[in-house]
């Protein structure tokens, strides 16, 4: 299990998100929104939204269809555990890997609640 340093440590320097030009498309869409028609300033604000659902779905999005380290690099560590127990119906296939690594930086207990 890591202390809080450790995991500031990793997210902020072992991460290796996509570079920006890469990101997105010419129009302003990112790659994980595959299936929306959705630039990256526009899926940010709604990340923004008031209602908690609303937020858990593209949190989920982006942890579902985007790279690990792009997903923590558009969302914080506080956003997805505040947002777990609604986030965590979203990931679909990631789930186990999400729930791995956010029990395994001590963020969330072993079973994934």
């Amino acid at each position: 299990m890591c202390g809080s340093a450790d995991r500031f440590w990793y997210s902020h320097i072992m991460l290796s998100p996509t570079l920006p030009e890469r990101l997105v498309d010419p129009q302003g869409r990112p790659y994980f929104l595959w299936d929306c028609d959705m630039t990256l300033d526009e899926f940010k604000a709604r990340l923004a939204d008031p209602n908690p659902d609303v937020r858990a779905y593209l949190v989920g999005k982006v942890m579902r269809q985007a790279k690990p380290d792009d997903a923590l690099a558009l969302v914080t560590l506080r956003e997805i555990t505040d947002l777990w127990p609604r986030v965590e119906r979203h990931l679909g296939r990631s789930r186990e890997f999400w729930r791995w690594l956010l029990a395994s930086w001590g963020v969330i207990d072993d079973s994934g609640k």
